[in-house]
């Protein structure tokens, strides 16, 4: 790896400071390396592009650009949301995670000697150290130097970047690997455009610690797969009758909510997880019980999550329109709830929430038009 020097003034710490063996030692144990002193960025500089930040930390690392973009653009779609935290805890461009099970952006804090607070809101820092995380993962796996520079090779790693298990591990690192095979062309907030050309992928999905395998499909839903959430994060049966459905936004990305509903630290879940590229839907909790999603509604509704932030349309495709809309349909037809806006509601309309999705950008006449069109 060779030393990177930002542009904007800053020395950032390198990774040779901590040896890449001893990267593989603190991602197994948790424990801490040398620190570095950081100095802050000079007032009004303005710092590099994100393409020059995915170049640098690319380098720096020894991650392939493509596969750091990929990850980047499959959690964020670019997007840092000014340091505010997703639903499971996660900063920045790259997710660095800070929850009670996942602790990435600690962990990235220690790999690269940014103080957290920088990592958190400094999209340069946070897509180093998000290659260095990953990085990371990829030493405690043993990969050679060559095996580093095959986008193929990466597959193990970025499961493990995930932070889920088994099956949703590699859902993620699947999800990544499709953006690498179809290409992404995004734009960040400030109109910079990051684009990750198409390639032929054979990643050996082996290597990611399971077999691959589809998930069971749903009891409730066909069209559906059947990941359940953790026991912690929803009760059993249900206390009122069953009369509406109430309209989500995950702030986050499909598979990292998945994972985040699978942790009993969340209690926090929901019915239905629905992806945005494709329209892909997760079933979690059984419609006949009660999910943790709406506070004082949550006895008398079902909750339907979508993959995406509220305040980037970009993730609200026709796909998820209309899956999601064949999946309102097919419960309110199985409960016999009303197709109206009393009955389908979104997260900001359930009484007693402080919540504001689906929000502004989320097309109420298309969608309610789709769900009655069936």
């Amino acid at each position: 790896m060779s030393p990177h020097t930002p542009e904007r003034g800053r020395s950032r710490p390198r990774a040779v400071a901590l040896s890449l063996a001893a990267a593989a030692v603190a991602l197994a144990t948790g424990l801490t390396g040398p620190a570095a002193t950081a100095t802050p960025p000079v007032p009004g500089e303005p710092g590099p592009s994100m393409n020059e930040s995915f170049a640098t930390a690319a380098e720096e690392y020894g991650v392939p650009r493509d596969v750091l973009a990929a990850v980047a653009y499959g959690e964020t779609h670019f997007d840092g949301h000014a340091g505010k935290p997703s639903q499971a805890g996660g900063y920045g461009v790259m997710h660095l995670v800070s929850n009670p099970a996942r602790h990435t952006l600690q962990q990235a804090a220690r790999l690269t000697g940014e103080p957290v607070s920088e990592l958190r809101r400094d999209t340069d820092a946070n897509i180093h150290g998000g290659a260095a995380v990953l990085r990371a993962h990829a030493d405690s796996l043993g990969m050679t130097r060559a095996q580093r520079r095959d986008v193929d090779a990466w597959y193990p790693a970025v499961a493990r970047y995930s932070g889920a298990r088994g099956g949703t591990a590699r859902l993620y690192a699947d999800t990544v690997y499709d953006l690498l095979a179809h290409g992404v062309r995004g734009t960040a907030p400030d109109g910079e455009r990051i684009t990750v050309p198409a390639r032929d992928v054979h990643s050996d999905k082996q290597t990611a610690g399971a077999a691959p395998g589809k998930a069971p499909r749903s009891p409730d839903y066909p069209d559906a797969a059947w990941v359940p959430a953790d026991p912690a994060n929803y009760a059993e049966g249900r206390a009122e009758q069953l009369d509406k459905i109430v309209i989500h936004v995950t702030q986050g990305s499909y598979a990292g909510s998945i994972s985040w509903f699978q942790n009993p630290e969340a209690k926090v879940s929901a019915h239905y997880v629905v992806r945005s590229s494709d329209g892909d839907i997760t079933q979690m909790v059984r419609d006949a019980d009660t999910a943790y999603h709406a506070k004082s509604a949550n006895a008398s509704s079902l909750g339907i999550e979508h993959e995406g932030y509220i305040d980037d349309p970009s993730w609200f495709t026709d796909a998820m329109y209309r899956s999601s809309a064949a999946l309102t349909r097919h419960l309110a037809d199985k409960h016999g709830i009303p197709l109206d806006r009393q009955h389908i509601i979104g997260h900001s309309e359930a009484p007693g929430n402080d919540h504001t999705d689906p929000g502004e950008h989320w097309d109420w006449d298309t969608y309610m038009e789709l769900v009655r069109e069936g």
